[in-house]
């Protein structure tokens, strides 16, 4: 078998038939590969074919165009007056002990008064224990119905002791919360011991709520609490209740507490060479701390000048509205602005492609489809 080495007329055509499927090929691309617009592309879609604007744009050159910090939640309604903590109410349950000298009306026996002059001595009668019902009311045996709802455990020792005078010599009362329904909240979530909590001093706070149910697990800067105080609900972030005493409110009886796990993060895109969803490392995250965390801008692609971060700004009539802020950080002013920039949860972080670096791209492109025929070339030399 021999190899028929090509003529020199066939190998030109050869070359010159790749050289025109290499340039029909680039002509077939109508754009060169990119991760996203520019910073010029940005600024000229701005506005929909009708001339309204899409989105607003923001340039942050100064103090006076940085967007304000995320508004704090409105602390819950204070709630009704601090109450006592042996105040009774409906569904609880009570231990009652009645204790008597002489002849005891429980146990069955009566007697005459001689009898009763013969066992001097102190009786006591503990009563199951003792559901306040619906209505707040108690039944004692030989008293009755009995009011037990916005009583202390005192006052209603009083009442049940003024219910059984006649019927037996001098019987002493005493009540105690076995457990306390009314007096407590719920707290549930992420903690160590989620379940019903009672309040012993009626002067607890959010945090010592949080810490008397086992604690928040994990890192508190990744958790939401959520109370819900009648028909009002409120959510706001543990560390801010944590970190701030003003943000510490107090807690009332009925109260249900929720920690959600629910960790702040923003999305990065464009010119980093990455798509990535980074969480906060802190509770509070500037512009300068998320461009270091993402890497920056790609000096290969990315172009200093078209930094944005869009987010949706809700204006006084609650629409969100679609919002670029752009900083050009060829200017030194900007990583002073960067770092007074506080990130929002769900902020994306783009950095533009640079024009400048599109000839680079298209000879890597040309670069590419020739190299084919540079082989071929060596081959048939």
């Amino acid at each position: 078998m021999r190899f028929i080495r090509p003529s020199k007329g066939s190998s030109i055509g050869l070359k010159w038939g790749l050289c025109s499927f290499a340039l029909a090929g680039l002509a077939g691309c109508s754009t060169l590969p990119s991760s996203g617009p520019t910073g010029s592309q940005i600024a000229k879609i701005r506005q929909d074919p009708d001339g309204h604007p899409d989105f607003n744009i923001v340039e942050v050159s100064g103090i006076a165009n940085l967007p304000p910090p995320a508004p704090l939640p409105l602390l819950p309604a204070s709630g009704k007056a601090r109450q006592s903590t042996d105040m009774i109410g409906s569904g609880d349950f009570l231990d009652i002990a009645i204790y008597e000298a002489g002849v005891s009306l429980f146990s069955g026996n009566g007697g005459s008064s001689l009898r009763a002059a013969m066992e001097p001595s102190t009786q006591v009668e503990r009563l199951p224990v003792t559901r306040v019902d619906d209505n707040g009311y108690i039944r004692v045996p030989f008293a009755g119905q009995i009011r037990a709802s916005g009583l202390t455990t005192t006052q209603l020792a009083v009442n049940i002791r003024r219910a059984l005078q006649g019927m037996s010599q001098n019987p002493q009362v005493v009540v105690a919360l076995h457990e306390s329904i009314a007096n407590s909240v719920l707290v549930s979530g992420e903690v160590g011991k989620p379940g019903r909590l009672a309040l012993s001093t009626n002067q607890e706070t959010l945090s010592d709520a949080i810490a008397l149910a086992g604690g928040y697990k994990g890192d508190s800067k990744d958790y939401a609490v959520r109370l819900q105080r009648g028909p009002e609900t409120s959510e706001m972030r543990l560390s801010d209740a944590l970190s701030d005493a003003t943000r510490d409110f107090p807690i009332f009886p009925g109260d249900k507490i929720a920690v959600i796990r629910q960790p702040l993060s923003f999305s990065v895109m464009g010119a980093p060479g990455r798509i990535e969803q980074i969480p906060f490392a802190t509770s509070q995250v500037s512009l300068a701390e998320a461009l270091a965390q993402s890497g920056g801008a790609n000096p290969n692609m990315g172009d200093p000048k078209a930094v944005f971060v869009l987010r949706f700004v809700r204006d006084e009539g609650g629409k969100d509205i679609p919002t670029v802020y752009h900083l050009n950080m060829m200017e030194t002013k900007s990583y002073f602005l960067a770092q007074r920039f506080s990130m929002r949860d769900k902020d994306v972080l783009y950095v533009g492609n640079a024009r400048a670096n599109q000839p680079s791209k298209l000879v890597q492109i040309i670069s590419q489809l020739f190299s084919p025929i540079a082989t071929v070339d060596n081959v048939l030399r």
